[in-house]
């Protein structure tokens, strides 16, 4: 009720002021012919007079009232300079609060509500650089002072901070004007206070905020760099640390760009992904749905039977694959592409020395402009009592541990529900095994929205695997037939069995062992660095797992390009790390993908929206191929078709996922993915349907009646 009250009522105070021509007196010729009245009424009541033009002024600038620049010429006609400046300094400033204030009041929150998601990064950019924005915008008189105060008033700025930038940011402009109503005589028109040279002054006064930050960034870097000597020349452009995807990409860019770099890897190219994680795993995962397809053979009209398989076979074919893909990231391919590979262990001694300890325990010191750390993430390793006693699996070690097997784990016991326990928990199954999934929270995949939890839950119980959520490990033993898992469920605990354990309770960043702490670069279970990827020192970065927040190959090629650009060029010109649309896959059959946000995470940060669904049991294609379980779930802005998050379960998800953050990025709705034509009978089509179902609930119904009797007219009916 507050709000109606007080817009009533300055929207009544702005009409009188219209009304009433109030205007009129606000004009030079108006001030100069009331001049020596004034002048008159301030020597017989110097404090009274003084007041009273205060609170004008600041009831002007609170209504953004025209008038402000003659009030300042008065102040210096009326005051003299030197008071005229204090009470327009002072008077101006509150004025524009209390506008930036009930702007504040009466519309942020519905702003912030409508375009929230659009408004994250002018929030990131208020709440990182808000007092230089606008204390160059108060300098530089090129927009209306009150359009300031009113867009200001609609972001996070803090109320504290606008005033005294504004109080300071002002003070120039005002000096000029206050000065020139000392000479109100000699004055003709207002055009003639801001001639080109004072304009020109005030643009340079300008760029003193951006001169102000590049000298204390420069200041903040002789403070860093104090303790070190700087090369007078240095040995490379760029040295990478880890060549994983994030360390590939960094070595491959700065190689394209013709940049001196040098790529260091302790173990094998390619890293986590090629050797143990993305690609062992799909290919497993693709046997397994083999085995899987052969035993239901039935739902596509051939006769069921049990796949007969060596498992060291099925486990060889896996490894083919990765000397397959291995020539892509190898070091012949990197060396020919002009990037220096060196094999051994990389550890920096100063922020421009990396001293290499090679494979053959000789030694190699680099000196390089710029360092990007890329050492990527290990499995985690819980502090579980009785672990350490046993022989567990992880992600990284399984590959190698049960290669020589000829049969699957018998009995296997999966200990974590995020994508890789899920993953790999439901391939053993299918290739055999006795699998229990243990999850310590209430349903699986946590991050993702309950009823996919549970899609999962339900097909991976479907294949044979024994979920157990609400679980938590105790300890961990060594019994006479194999493992045993003590977890305590609901206050009582649980004696699990199993021949083999795996954990996949996530990932863990390598912080160790690179001279991270000698150098004070802080850590917090990632290496910490700033948006443009920068370390404590601004020339060493970090990309990739071991920087986070995303730990998938695709981010961290993505995280890469923004270290070696900038790394190579920030001198010139320096880019913020883009995370606004970020998809990704668990590999469960069928696929889970997403991108943006899921309903829970919209009704956690308070976002409104609409849900637009479609059953995949609906589409041709997936009918034909036997593959209609899941759905696609669109999230909207309510009314409008501006995409904020996709979730997809689904046959091949992750690639039907690609439209979606195709059409995010470069901000297309569900109406150009409607017009777009897709291929008759493919899985794609269901993104097209799902456009449909948004566009049917948006139909324009009044339209559409009018329509029918038009149509019913013309038939010679109406």
């Amino acid at each position: 009720m507050r709000k109606p009250l007080l817009l009533t009522l300055l929207l009544l105070l702005v009409a009188l002021f219209f009304i009433f021509d109030l205007g009129d007196w606000f004009t030079l010729e108006s001030l100069k012919q009331q001049q020596a009245y004034i002048a008159e009424l301030r020597a017989a009541s110097p404090w009274l007079m003084a007041s009273g033009f205060f609170v004008l002024y600041v009831l002007m600038a609170a209504l953004s009232l025209p008038g402000a620049a003659i009030m300042t010429l008065a102040a210096g006609a009326f005051f003299g300079i030197w008071q005229g400046l204090v009470l327009v300094s002072f008077a101006s400033s509150i004025g524009a609060t209390l506008a930036f204030l009930v702007s504040r009041f009466l519309l942020r929150d519905q702003v912030q509500q409508r375009f929230g998601d659009r408004l994250k990064a002018v929030n990131r950019g208020i709440g990182r650089d808000g007092a230089f924005y606008l204390f160059t915008l108060r300098l530089v008189p090129v927009f209306p002072f009150f359009v300031i105060n009113l867009l200001l008033g609609l972001t996070t700025l803090p109320a504290r901070t606008f005033y005294w930038v504004s109080q300071l940011g002002m003070l120039p402009g005002t000096l000029v004007y206050v000065n020139a109503g000392t000479q109100l005589a000699a004055i003709d028109s207002l055009g003639g206070i801001l001639s080109p040279t004072l304009l020109a002054s005030f643009a340079l006064l300008g760029i003193f905020p951006l001169l102000a930050r590049a000298v204390l960034r420069l200041v903040q870097r002789r403070r860093v760099y104090g303790d070190f000597e700087k090369p007078r020349h240095f040995d490379r452009n760029l040295v990478v640390i880890g060549a994983g995807a994030a360390g590939l990409v960094s070595a491959y860019i700065a190689a394209a760009v013709k940049a001196n770099v040098t790529l260091i890897e302790a173990d094998k190219m390619g890293g986590d992904c090629l050797n143990t994680g993305c690609v062992p795993s799909k290919a497993l995962i693709r046997s397994a749905k083999l085995a899987h397809q052969m035993r239901h053979a039935e739902q596509y009209g051939l006769t069921g039977t049990t796949p007969e398989f060596s498992f060291k076979q099925v486990m060889q074919r896996v490894q083919a694959i990765i000397q397959k893909v291995e020539p892509h990231d190898s070091v012949e391919r990197y060396t020919r592409l002009g990037v220096e590979v060196l094999q051994g262990y990389g550890k920096l001694l100063d922020p421009w020395t990396v001293e290499v300890t090679l494979t053959d325990g000789t030694t190699q010191r680099l000196t390089a402009r710029s360092i990007i750390i890329a050492a990527g993430a290990r499995a985690a390793v819980p502090p579980i009592p009785g672990l350490d006693e046993v022989d567990y699996l992880t992600s990284d070690t399984l590959w190698d541990t049960l290669a020589e097997r000829d049969t699957p784990p018998k009995r296997l016991l999966v200990m974590g529900a995020g994508p890789i326990g899920c993953e790999l928990a439901q391939t053993f199954a299918r290739l055999g095994s006795e699998v229990t999934l243990l999850q310590r929270n209430p349903r699986l995949m946590p991050k993702e929205d309950p009823e996919v939890g549970d899609w999962v839950k339900n097909a991976l119980s479907n294949d044979g695997v024994r979920v157990l959520t609400e679980h938590s490990p105790l300890r961990v033993e060594r019994g006479a037939d194999g493992i045993r898992v003590i977890a305590t469920h609901q206050d009582r605990e649980v004696i699990l069995e199993c021949d083999d354990l795996l954990l996949a309770l996530g990932r863990r960043a390598r912080l160790q062992g690179y001279g991270l702490e000698a150098l004070g670069i802080p850590t917090n279970r990632t290496v910490t660095t700033n948006e443009y990827l920068e370390t404590l020192y601004p020339n060493i970065y970090a990309a990739g797992d071991v920087a986070g927040p995303y730990q998938f190959t695709h981010t961290a090629a993505h995280m890469a390009w923004y270290a070696c650009v900038n790394a190579l060029f920030g001198h010139l010109k320096r880019f913020r790390v883009d995370y606004s649309v970020v998809p990704w896959c668990t590999f469960v059959d069928p696929e889970v993908a997403r991108v943006g946000l899921s309903e829970q995470e919209a009704k956690t940060q308070d976002i409104a929206y609409e849900v637009t669904r479609f059953e995949l049991d609906e589409l041709d294609r997936a009918i034909t191929d036997g593959s209609d379980q899941g759905f696609i779930k669109v999230l909207t802005e309510p009314g409008k078709d501006r995409i904020l998050g996709v979730t997809i379960v689904g046959e091949h998800a992750g690639d039907l996922l690609a439209e979606y953050v195709l059409a995010m990025k470069h901000g297309l709705g569900l109406n150009k993915i409607l017009g777009t034509i897709h291929v008759y009978p493919t899985l794609a089509e269901a993104n097209k349907y799902v456009a449909g179902e948004w566009k049917r609930a948006h139909a324009p119904e009044r339209v559409l009646t009018w329509l029918g009797r038009y149509h019913q007219w013309r038939l010679g009916k109406g």
